[in-house]
């Protein structure tokens, strides 16, 4: 498995697998169809963000993407495909994405967590430090805000 700059026509396999992961969790598809302009991936937005993709056998099995601004990093997707996880690959594809972050100057990557992740980033070496209201359809939710240091 290697990792590698995604490319605008890896839109498609992108947002699929983005659709896949958070659906594996059993939200209502009604719930998937409201974050639908969240979950999908652009050409545009490949261009214009940092996206990786986790590839083997000419195959994408996941894929994450930041934003850097200073010295602050914020991961804005990462995804892996329901038959992939639990095999390393999220693992490689967080790893890259600290390493891009402080290549470009990054002192802290933070992370909007879904709550089922958030035991992944933890694992990762990322603390809660707070969350943030993400209510949808009269349901009371909240999306933990993950920090990891890249000292």
């Amino acid at each position: 498995m290697r990792i590698v700059r995604a490319k605008p026509e890896d839109a498609g396999v992108l947002s699929e697998i983005a659709f896949e992961a958070k659906r594996q969790w059993g939200y209502p598809e009604s719930w998937i169809e409201g974050w639908a302009e969240t979950l999908a991936i652009t050409p545009a937005y490949i261009t214009s963000f940092p996206t990786f993709a986790a590839v083997a056998d000419a195959e994408i099995l996941g894929f994450c993407s930041i934003r850097i601004d200073g010295e602050e990093a914020r991961m804005e997707h990462l995804w892996v495909r329901t038959m992939e996880q639990g095999r390393g690959v999220g693992r490689m594809l967080f790893r890259h994405c600290e390493m891009i972050a402080k290549r470009d100057g990054a002192a802290v990557l933070r992370i909007e967590s879904d709550p089922n992740a958030e035991g992944f980033y933890l694992e990762m070496g990322a603390t809660a430090v707070g969350r943030v209201p993400a209510h949808v359809a009269g349901v009371e939710r909240y999306l933990p805000l993950m920090e990891k240091s890249l000292d």
